[in-house]
């Protein structure tokens, strides 16, 4: 049985029956606080445009600080942003701020707080842990845990980057050292990209980085569409070599993840660290349940019809030739 036979359901149960037309899940909120002189604090407050039913997000202030003056409100990318300052009569350090309603919401919220004496804190605030304490300064164990757990959670949303390592999978198939060769090529490539994109050594625009991206899984999946008949190109013959030239390219989209988040002042090389981690580990979870899907369907010995080995290739190549309209359509409007 062949590596794109055995991979049919592995493809539909994995991704083609659970990717949204976008390829990233809804943007978390955002709540930053910013400490000027006098004990003036300035507010902004982002929610994702498309509210959640049920949900109704509001700051969580602390009580030294009074009601807020006139505020604005505008669009901003997929969010809208409230801004507006308060007049607080003690330091928000040690003080305890969060979002209400953040325990219905199925999205988590990013909260920055820039403090007067110029240090930043920096934290993800969930239905479980909806507040925060403001510490006197952030412990480095809480950097990395929040940090991996963010890298987790983008890679598991980026559909878009775990079709393309989807694709490789069902390139090199369960042969352990080509494979391990290959993922690896991936890794160090987009951790390249990513480190110098958020340290601001490079920047491109992310509507063309997110094109890109789909056109790089369009381009695997055209490579999965070849027949037996035809010779392999050097793509196949050396997939890490795509693999590792591609990763370049998904480490842009992953440091717009990150640059959304920002980086704590005096933990940027920890945090960075951490995020990349749990981008593996999030990576090796899902290379991990393809591989045991793709054992559970030899085991249990599934008659499939001769046209179903294509599926995988004309799966991966549709979807990112739909993502490639879609996202060119965004930039030429």
């Amino acid at each position: 049985m062949t590596a794109r036979l055995v991979a049919v359901r592995a493809l539909v149960a994995l991704v083609l029956g659970a990717v949204p037309a976008r390829a990233h899940p809804l943007a978390p909120a955002l709540l930053e606080l910013r400490e000027r002189g006098g004990g003036r604090v300035e507010v902004k407050f982002k929610t994702p445009a498309v509210a959640v039913r049920g949900t109704n997000l509001a700051p969580l202030l602390p009580e030294s600080c009074s009601a807020p003056t006139a505020s604005t409100s505008e669009r901003e990318g997929g969010g809208v942003v409230e801004r507006y300052a308060v007049a607080c009569s003690a330091s928000l350090t040690g003080a305890r701020i969060g979002i209400r309603g953040l325990e219905a919401s199925p999205t988590d919220a990013l909260l920055r707080v820039e403090l007067a004496d110029g240090r930043r804190i920096q934290a993800v605030l969930r239905s479980s842990e909806p507040s925060l304490v403001i510490p006197e300064r952030p412990s480095r164990l809480a950097v990395l845990r929040d940090y991996v757990r963010l890298g987790v959670e983008h890679i598991a949303g980026g559909f878009d980057h775990l079709l393309f390592v989807f694709g490789l999978l069902v390139l090199v198939g369960a042969r352990m050292r080509p494979l391990l060769k290959t993922v690896t090529a991936f890794t160090l490539g987009h951790s390249v990209t990513l480190s110098l994109a958020v340290l601001g050594f490079v920047a491109f625009p992310s509507g063309l980085v997110e094109l890109a991206i789909a056109g790089s899984i369009f381009v695997l999946g055209a490579e999965l569409a070849q027949g037996p008949d035809v010779p392999p190109g050097r793509l196949r013959r050396f997939p890490w070599m795509m693999a590792g030239a591609f990763g370049l390219l998904h480490g842009f989209g992953f440091a717009g993840a990150l640059a959304e988040v920002g980086l704590p002042s005096g933990e940027i090389p920890l945090a960075l660290f951490a995020f990349n981690v749990g981008i593996e580990l999030g990576q090796l979870a899902f290379i991990g349940l393809v591989l045991a899907a793709w054992r559970l369907v030899i085991r249990a010995h599934v008659p499939l019809p001769s046209w179903s080995s294509a599926l995988p290739a004309y799966g991966v190549g549709c979807l990112a030739a739909y993502w490639c309209i879609a996202r060119a359509a965004v930039l030429i409007r």
